[in-house]
């Protein structure tokens, strides 16, 4: 935190700026396939934030040749969860905690807009485009859940119980896949301190927060409203039907 801060606040950042975590050595291979897909779809510059924390020694060694070769900027954030807000005990949801309760924190004060991406995602397009697309002064960007699976009609979570009575017919359910932060928004309307202060309230229930990094934000619609962009940003083959995939 003290870091973001006191980042000097001149200094041109790259043009695609992409913030990822992985876990584990096979989320690591499926990052670098990850990488490689934004570098192969862009003619701008890029610049991955990744999270230290748990990143492998052979990951760290690689990673400045990877830069070299394909042509990109890299940053490594090391964050420690504050003891303040309750904690996880499983480290994948630890890991769902830091993709969305520190993004006003994590990053320099210079930097306005961060997509992030899980790492096991192959992008097919040019990211600059999702750096210019327009979020109604929303803080963030999400794709709403595929309903185009008819065979999934019966497992779609938001469509029942609590989440149908959450969302009624305003809201959709959004998955957290990929998404875009204006940062300068995030910042100025104090996204993190309401998301932090549902967290708190929410995690004292271990039944809740089942996948944390989603449904934490899509709780909070009615006071933090996320922009929905189109289908075409993010096909899942669980929800979303095969004609749906652009080729």
């Amino acid at each position: 935190f003290i870091n973001s801060l006191l980042a000097p606040p001149g200094g041109k950042q790259a043009d695609v700026n992409i913030f990822t975590i992985a876990s584990g050595h096979l989320y690591e291979r499926f990052m670098k396939i990850m990488i490689t897909s934004v570098m192969k779809n862009t003619g701008s510059t890029v610049k991955f934030w990744l999270i230290e924390n748990y990143m492998s020694p052979e990951l760290k060694e690689q990673l400045p040749k990877l830069s070299k070769h394909y042509g990109f900027e890299y940053e490594l954030l090391m964050y420690k969860w504050p003891l303040w807000l309750q904690n996880q005990r499983e480290r994948q949801r630890t890991i769902w905690g830091y993709k969305i309760l520190f993004l006003d924190v994590l990053f320099p004060q210079n930097l306005s807009k961060v997509i992030f991406v899980d790492a096991d995602q192959v992008v097919r397009t040019d990211m600059i485009n999702l750096v210019n697309e327009d979020l109604n002064d929303a803080p963030y960007g999400y794709t709403p859940m595929c309903e185009s699976r008819e065979g999934m009609d019966g497992f779609r979570f938001w469509k029942t119980g609590f989440w149908q009575e959450a969302l009624g017919d305003k809201y959709k359910y959004h998955i957290s896949a990929l998404y875009v932060v204006d940062l300068n928004r995030f910042r100025e309307i104090a996204a993190g301190d309401l998301l932090r202060q549902q967290y708190r309230i929410l995690s004292r229930d271990p039944e809740s927060l089942s996948n944390l990094d989603q449904d934490l934000p899509n709780s909070l619609q009615h006071f933090l409203p996320i922009h929905s962009l189109d289908q075409s940003w993010l096909w899942c083959e669980t929800w979303c039907d095969d004609k749906s995939l652009v080729e």
